[in-house]
């Protein structure tokens, strides 16, 4: 489950509006908004714990392995980054369906694609011109 469907599912459970939530954690509305359908994740661990203080769950809950490379690739690249991290790991993820690879191994596996993913885009940004890095940076 994302981060998105299991704010909404436990906001829904504990019977709380959108606004309401927001106000619990001290964001706005569209924050929460943007949560809820998988627009964005929380810049800060702090967030993540207000959360959790809410719902009474554990932090980590909302930190899965999928989720933290998420997080990672947002706050190095950007919503474009997440977004290409989240479509690859949703493609691997078809690839591991069904099989019998252990928990632990799943995991070490899609730390070392984004790992790799990472990689790459950092030895592209060598060969870009420096025109089209700022175009990208003013984006």
């Amino acid at each position: 489950m994302k981060f998105g469907e299991k704010v909404r599912k436990l906001r829904k459970e504990s019977g709380l509006t959108q606004s309401e939530l927001a106000e619990e954690l001290k964001i706005t509305l569209r924050t929460v908004q943007n949560y809820e359908r998988g627009g964005i994740h929380p810049k800060s661990r702090e967030i993540y714990y207000r959360l959790a203080a809410v719902f009474g769950v554990d932090s980590n809950y909302f930190l899965t392995e999928d989720e933290e490379i998420v997080r990672d690739a947002y706050n190095r690249g950007g919503s474009k980054s997440a977004s290409e991290v989240e479509e690859l790991i949703d493609g691997i993820c078809g690839l591991f369906a069904g099989g019998t690879m252990p928990e632990e191994d799943m995991d070490a596996a899609m730390k070392a694609i984004a790992d790799a993913y990472f990689s790459v885009k950092d030895e592209n940004k060598k060969y870009t011109p420096k025109k089209y890095i700022k175009q990208l940076k003013a984006e």
